[in-house]
């Protein structure tokens, strides 16, 4: 968000934009752990918000299309459209094989099976990780990457 989306438009307005609210995608649910979800997908409602979660997931998801395959991976770009046929996700693979696109009128099961890889990872844990260092008296305390698995 930027401009005056984001709460920076002429003073005129009178109006602040609630800056919790812009940390937040719309559809996304603020501090639910989606790691080891398996949402209901009963209704097009339902499937798109779970899509809509699995796009803002940070880890691999594993869908299960109606005739029984199975396709792991990342989300990395979601197409919605005004009806389930018209919509689709684009997965990365799990395995390395080539990107995936997947209508979501083929997707009869989603479950969030990989790591949130940001998970714990705000600016607040990184702080609270500082302190506790300071405290313990280390010095040249720096943010650092974590190993890859």
């Amino acid at each position: 968000m930027s401009g005056r989306e984001a709460g920076r438009g002429p003073a005129e307005t009178g109006t602040v934009a609630d800056p919790d609210m812009l940390e937040v995608v719309p559809g996304a649910v603020r501090g639910r752990k989606l790691e080891g979800w398996i949402p209901e997908l009963a209704t097009p409602a339902e499937v798109r918000e779970a899509l809509e979660e699995a796009f803002d997931y940070r880890g691999d998801v594993l869908i299960t299309r109606k005739d029984g395959t199975t396709v792991e991976g990342y989300i990395f770009d979601r197409r919605a459209g005004s009806t389930l046929e018209d919509s689709l996700v684009r997965v990365l693979p799990k395995d390395g094989s080539g990107r995936v696109s997947i209508r979501y009128s083929e997707i009869a099961a989603l479950a969030f099976t990989g790591r949130d890889m940001a998970a714990g990872k705000s600016w607040e844990a990184w702080l609270a990780h500082y302190w506790k260092k300071k405290a313990a008296g280390e010095r040249d305390i720096s943010l650092q990457p974590e190993k890859l698995e």
